[in-house]
């Protein structure tokens, strides 16, 4: 998206800005000649994480912005008030805040430390009410007053719950925030709004996680998106564009801009994010996938449908025992709502080696050793790992992006599994 000047001379506080989206969003509102306030902790460098918040404040600069470095845990009241009156003493007032520090931890209800949840809930839900309340003096003074949250749209659907309740939690606070306060600040022409990314944004932290990952980077658009994104609606006339949750993809698709610029790999596979239904994993009830039925009839000009399987004995190995699941599982309902085919190269333990589930053909089919039928994705990970997988202990999108698990071919197809995970559970 080309810059039109529209933030030229206006003050921008932005929480979480050393590194990331919120730099990304920074540098584009520099390139209008904006004020830029970076409110960030990173004031010393973090040894596996580039950026600070004075290297932050040199691209500003260099980008054609003026930029005033706070350093702030947006936990302490304290740190936040003082930052809010530097940015005034320097720049006049505030003109726009930008709240993106978040923290995340993708774990359930009984591996959620009450410090994690805690650590969560005062950075996402309570950091994002404490700065806005700090800067509204000074937007109620602007004439360009915008509020814009990173965060996901209020999505009551248990699916976005059941896996990190507490991540949730934080992160629909920070939501809750924009819905409410766009509603409380109209008389005030102060536009609120909230921003959150169609698929996964490769970043420094997101680079730490998965080392680096090549597939994790191939799969994942650059944040340059949100931060086009974010410049077109604080580019807005409020409060024209207020109380919306609004997806980077769709904002910039409305503007005709090209999304393929944002991807690393032209024509990826992208992961998808959080919190959206049409990214959610295609769902498969457990009943019609425990139910071992016969195939339904075919038409008249094919072949008389084969009986059910006879079952195997249940194997000695954890991985096998897995396998030998699926393969006694296997119905019409779960391939026709699949259609996928999966191969599994596991690294270590006595089941290292190429393993299959083919929900496409026939009948279906799983087993040791490569399918017979083109792949559609390839997930290699440890042994370990693998059991962790179908026991539910660990998490397909969580463990892709902390690179326990590697995924090649087609990422929406490889997320459906999660289904057949966990109806699996009760029979391992």
């Amino acid at each position: 998206m080309i810059n039109t000047g529209k933030l030229s001379g206006l003050t921008i506080f932005i929480t979480g800005a050393s590194r990331g989206i919120g730099k990304a969003i920074a540098l584009k509102a520099a390139k209008d000649g904006a004020n830029i306030v970076i409110a960030a902790k990173t004031a010393e460098p973090h040894p596996k994480l580039p950026g600070t918040i004075y290297s932050a404040a040199k691209e500003v600069e260099d980008a054609g912005g003026n930029c005033l470095p706070c350093i702030v845990d947006i936990r302490d009241e304290h740190a936040v008030q003082s930052a809010v009156n530097a940015a005034v003493d320097k720049f006049g007032g505030i003109d726009i805040l930008v709240n993106n520090a978040s923290a995340i931890s993708l774990t359930d209800t009984a591996n959620t430390p009450l410090k994690k949840y805690d650590l969560m809930n005062q950075i996402n839900a309570r950091g994002t009410y404490l700065v806005s309340q700090k800067c509204l003096p000074y937007l109620k003074k602007s004439n360009h007053a915008h509020i814009l949250n990173i965060s996901p749209p209020l999505n009551l659907n248990p699916f976005w719950f059941k896996n990190h309740v507490a991540y949730t939690i934080s992160k629909y606070g920070m939501s809750m925030c924009a819905l409410g306060m766009a509603e409380e600040f109209k008389g005030d022409n102060i536009a609120v709004n909230a921003l959150w990314p169609r698929t996964a944004i490769y970043t420094a932290a997101i680079e730490m996680l998965t080392g680096g990952s090549a597939d994790a980077k191939a799969t994942s658009r650059k944040p340059e998106i949100m931060a086009d994104a974010a410049y077109y609606i604080l580019s807005s006339n409020p409060p024209s564009l207020t109380g919306q949750f609004l997806i980077d993809d769709e904002v910039l698709k409305a503007q005709h801009i090209d999304l393929e610029q944002y991807s690393y790999v032209p024509n990826a596979n992208l992961a998808p994010d959080f919190f959206l239904d049409d990214n959610q994993i295609s769902d498969i009830p457990s009943h019609q996938f425990m139910q071992h039925t016969k195939p339904a009839a075919a038409s008249q000009t094919k072949a008389a449908p084969a009986e059910p399987k006879a079952a195997k004995p249940k194997p000695e190995g954890p991985v096998e025992q897995v396998f030998w699941a699926i393969e006694n599982n296997l119905s019409p309902e779960l391939i026709g709502k699949t259609q996928a085919v999966f191969q599994f190269d596991i690294k270590d333990g006595a089941a290292e080696g190429s393993w299959h589930i083919d929900l496409k053909t026939g009948s279906g089919s799983s087993g040791r050793g490569k399918p017979s039928s083109t792949v559609d994705a390839t997930l290699t990970m440890t042994e370990k790992n693998f059991i962790a997988l179908f026991e539910g202990k660990l998490k397909p999108t969580s463990a892709f992006m902390t690179g326990k698990l590697k995924i090649s071919g087609n990422l929406q197809k490889a997320m459906k599994l999660e289904k057949l995970m966990g109806a699996l559970k009760s029979k391992l």
